[in-house]
């Protein structure tokens, strides 16, 4: 049960030491919290706003499990399913039909859908890359159940076509978003890679772990994000290092900078490493998917665009944050 000081207060509140969730919904302040604290506790508020039984879907349930995201607007809304007749239609509130019968499952306390109905309500609004690092987490995160899969994937519900896409696409294998953008990045390349793949030296012992193995070559393409830079992280990454000199393997690392920023040079250096001709088609489909995703701003405009509309903000034509 939420203590006194999380409990939501209805109403207009003028009084100094609260804060708005939304319209007619505040909180007592609470000093040195962090944002991931502030925003579950506004999750508990926004239960009083809710129908009963209602349950966090989409992107708000996906953040709840841990999934990984992409990167969100700032002001993503709160997603929530309901089976009741009526559906609230508020700023920062996008909710739709609820479609289970068994009861929500609870992560803190607060109730989520199911983790497919979760994937198929992020399918409706993401685009092609951000859908694929969503489904990855939860694949990475074994919380799927693959008979609920294959039930929705036969089904005609809006936003089953690119969920498959994503989900037939998805190796379940990545330790990061940003190794999911590197794996879709390979894919528009047309380079077959596996991912997570270990390698052994001639006496049998496991030398490396890769992120992406490019198949057929001594290659190993990696994701290069923050946490390689943790000390922790820097000595197994220094021991793997060894392991592959002494196997006369070839490791390179890409950031999200070479992949989102400098596309064009880097695909160029990796067909001047694979012995292969460059296509610019590859670069042009490249540019396709960043521009419809969430880590341009067009993408990021697109989909706030959308959910303006969903909740029935009149000026959906605000820009994306």
């Amino acid at each position: 049960m939420a203590n006194e000081r999380d409990t939501p207060i209805r109403g207009q509140m003028r009084r100094r030491g609260y804060r708005r969730v939304a319209h007619g919904l505040f909180l007592v302040n609470v000093e040195h919290l962090d944002d991931e604290a502030e925003w579950r506790r506004d999750l508990l508020a926004w239960l009083e706003v809710l129908p009963r039984g209602a349950a966090y879907t989409g992107l708000t349930a996906a953040r709840l499990l841990g999934w990984y995201l992409p990167a969100l607007p700032e002001q993503t809304p709160i997603f929530a399913a309901t089976s009741a007749d009526t559906r609230p239609r508020r700023p920062g509130l996008v909710c739709s039909r609820l479609r289970r019968d068994a009861a929500p499952g609870l992560v803190d306390g607060l109730p989520v859908d199911t983790s497919a109905e979760i994937l198929l309500r992020c399918a409706r609004d993401l685009s092609a890359l951000d859908l694929r690092i969503v489904v990855e987490g939860a694949r990475r995160a074994g919380h799927v159940d693959e008979d609920q899969m294959a039930e929705i994937l036969a089904s005609r519900r809006p936003g089953v076509r690119p969920l498959r896409t994503a989900w037939l696409s998805s190796t379940g294998k990545a330790d990061s978003g940003g190794e999911v953008v590197l794996q879709v990045f390979h894919d528009v390349l047309e380079i077959q890679y596996v991912a997570q793949h270990e390698l052994y030296n001639d006496a049998g012992q496991l030398v490396a772990r890769a992120d992406l193995w490019i198949v057929g070559t001594r290659r190993l393409h990696e994701y290069d994000g923050a946490v390689h830079r943790s000390k922790k992280a820097q000595s197994v990454d220094l021991r793997r290092s060894g392991g592959i000199g002494g196997a006369d393997l070839q490791r390179r690392g890409f950031t999200l900078d070479d992949l989102l920023n400098h596309a064009l040079v880097t695909m160029h250096e990796i067909d001047r490493d694979l012995g292969r001709p460059h296509r610019m088609r590859r670069f042009h489909a490249w540019q396709r998917v960043v521009e419809q995703s969430m880590y341009s701003h067009a993408g990021r405009e697109r989909v706030m665009n959308r959910w303006h509309r969903e909740m029935g903000v009149a000026d959906g034509a605000r820009a994306a944050s």
